[in-house]
């Protein structure tokens, strides 16, 4: 049987990750797959450096796949079965895309941006043209939690996703609490070592792994993707301190992206998160990726591996490629669908606005060091509903000549509703003892 042709768009990290696992590992791929796949043709920016790469990876004979800058001729070409979409971003990418439906091709996609905000409609074009799109790579790497999502775990009702999603940021908050740097050191640590960008705003304001949520909640759920629900926010603002006493209160601060089944909707949010040290995700350490999945017939399920990097992208890339190659014939209606439900029964459940999520709460107030402060912020804590369930009072510090000083005072809050954190916290920040913005983080037990 003739091998499946691919046509590569783009061909940095992932695209040339691509290549070499599929080019190393072909013999092992066809017996899977069932015949050949092969990279027929390449699209770049910049042909004479996407020859150099070849060359590099030791492809210079006259089977080498053909290089073009022009990404249409490739799309458009009636040669090709399936286009990999190595591009990234939300704009040429989308055109490239959706033209190659149109031209019934089957699409492989490790943008997760693209689908985040655009995959309503390329799932409906995908179906309206009966060809696939596979996206594996789009979340946690080499991680396969698409697939556990979609087929391995489809017996279950989803009850929760927690996932450290971004490598970067986990590296950065692994370095600033295992070496007790600031922020802004922990992350050019990660710069120089190509953990983040030069630009890495993507990563530390937590947009890369709201993403990375919104793809994982739609499929968990059986809703439309809808990033712009999605609460976000990063850790560029997280102080050492907090780290520090998290640590003291038995717990390890991750971003989490957080989608749960709740009473009136769907919570997705992504934000810095308290764990329990005790638990597994609070002890993944460096780039690493994780996700904890509960259902509630298998319990938690916990994946773990490379989030990001040419080979671990790669293999979920391939996978892809196989699982497409495999169902290349088959009759549409008989394929997993995109999102794992029906389309025809997704539903229109709502994704909650952050003031109606319940968390446990940790708060961090700067008081002025006199009697009867704690007693006011208990009692604050007490009319709105809220119980606490630690507290941890530091020495006073910079006393003065009359032997006043300021202290730290911190609270972990049980379960309750955002909006009344967020009202105690009005009420506390109006006291005249209180004399700096209260820090609030969110926890998450992971029961």
């Amino acid at each position: 049987m003739e091998p499946i042709k691919v046509g590569l768009l783009g061909f940095g990290t992932v695209g040339s990750g691509t290549y070499t696992v599929l080019r190393r590992n072909q013999e092992e791929i066809k017996r899977r797959a069932g015949r050949g796949i092969e990279i027929a043709r390449i699209a770049v920016r910049n042909p004479a450096k996407a020859a150099k790469a070849l060359n590099d990876i030791g492809v210079a004979d006259a089977g080498s796949p053909a290089v073009t800058d022009d990404f249409n001729a490739v799309v458009d070409d009636p040669s090709i079965d399936i286009v990999a979409e190595m591009i990234g971003g939300t704009g040429i990418a989308r055109e490239l895309v959706l033209r190659a439906i149109v031209n019934r091709k089957h699409v492989v996609t490790a943008n997760k941006a693209l689908l985040a905000v655009h995959g309503t409609e390329i799932f409906e074009a995908a179906h309206a043209n009966g060809v696939m799109v596979a996206f594996e790579a789009a979340v946690a790497g080499g991680i396969p939690i698409i697939k556990a999502l979609r087929e391995g775990l489809t017996a279950n009702r989803i009850e929760y996703i927690a996932g450290i999603i971004n490598g970067t940021t986990n590296y950065i908050l692994s370095e600033m609490r295992d070496r007790g740097v600031d922020f802004a050191t922990a992350l050019k640590g990660a710069q120089e070592l190509g953990y983040a960008e030069a630009d890495p705003t993507f990563d530390i304001e937590g947009v890369d792994a709201a993403h990375k949520a919104t793809i994982m909640s739609a499929i968990a759920f059986g809703v439309p993707v809808q990033f712009d629900k999605a609460y976000v926010e990063g850790i560029s603002q997280l102080a050492a301190i907090d780290i520090r006493y998290a640590e003291e209160l038995g717990y390890r601060i991750k971003l989490l992206g957080i989608t749960r089944r709740a009473g009136k909707g769907i919570e997705l949010r992504v934000h810095p998160t308290l764990i329990p040290a005790k638990r597994l995700l609070a002890n993944v350490e460096g780039p690493m990726n994780a996700v904890v999945v509960h259902g509630d017939a298998v319990g938690a399920t916990l994946y773990y591996g490379k989030g990001a990097g040419a080979e671990p992208t790669a293999s979920a890339v391939v996978a892809d490629l196989v699982d497409v190659t495999r169902l290349h014939t088959a009759d549409p209606e008989h394929r997993v669908p995109h999102l794992a439900f029906q389309r025809d029964r997704l539903s229109d459940t709502p994704i909650l606005p952050i003031d109606e999520v319940t968390s446990g709460y940790y708060l961090r107030l700067r008081v002025a060091d006199v009697t009867g402060v704690l007693a006011d912020i208990t009692r604050i804590l007490a009319n709105t509903g809220i119980s606490i369930d630690a507290l941890l009072q530091k020495e006073s510090e910079q006393v003065d000549d009359h032997g006043k000083g300021e202290t730290d005072i911190i609270l972990i809050t049980h379960e309750t509703v955002e909006k009344n954190v967020n009202a105690a916290i009005a009420d506390i920040e109006a006291l005249r003892t209180v004399v700096s913005k209260v820090t609030k983080l969110r926890m998450e037990t992971l029961n």
